[in-house]
This record gives C-alpha cells, structure tokens and sequence, in this order.
C-alpha cells in the first residue's frame, strides 16, 4: 500500500513563504505524476501545480510567479515552494502522485492560512 504524507503548513503573514512538502511511501516501482491541489472553504478543489516525472511543470494562472513545483525521485517527495502569498491563498493543500502504471494517491491534506 502507498502512503502520502504532506507537511509544512501552517500559519504565515501575507507576503510571507512556505514550502510544502508531501513524501510518498510503501510498495512504489515508480512514480509519474505528481501534483499539488487545493481547496478552500465553500469552493471545488483546484490543481495549483504538476510535474511529470521527467521534470515538466505547470501552475495555475493564480500562482502563476510565485509557487514552485519541484521533486526529489531519490526521496520519492514533492515540493511545493509558496512565495508572495495572498489570503486567498488560504486553504487546505492535497498532494496526489500517480504511481505504478496510473494508480492516483492522495495525501490527508495540510492546512495553510494567510492572515492579511
């Protein structure tokens, strides 16, 4: 079975940074995708960035200049660097990483609250 676990959430000031980190483990032959989601209160979860496993990223326009997707293949970890951020950052973040032939696991989420 395989395991996601994030980390690094918390309470930040806007404009303040925060790296988000989400480390995939148990039985994994490999790893494709990988990806940061989020949710806010009232609203439908949303894909904040991806990487493939060959190092290709995209973000939402939202992020767009300030979050950074980046992985370590060697740790089987995701990161999710967040700079600049706005209240309407506030949410709770899901890491999901496609693993072994196109199988989809999610993380338990982690909060993230910016106070203007």
């Amino acid at each position: 079975q395989v395991q996601l676990v994030e980390s690094g959430g918390g309470l930040v000031q806007a404009g303040g940074s925060l790296r988000l980190s989400c480390a995939a483990s148990g039985s994994i032959s490999s790893i494709n995708g990988m990806a940061w989601f989020r949710q806010a209160p009232g609203k439908q979860r949303e894909l904040v960035a991806g990487i493939t496993s060959g190092g290709s990223t995209n973000c939402a326009d939202s992020v767009k200049g300030r979050f950074t997707i980046s992985r370590d293949n060697a740790k089987n970890t995701v990161y999710l660097q967040m700079n600049s951020l706005k209240p309407e950052d506030t949410a709770v973040y899901y890491c999901k990483a496609t693993i072994n032939w196109g199988k989809d696991y999610w993380g338990q989420g982690t909060q993230v609250t910016v106070s203007s």
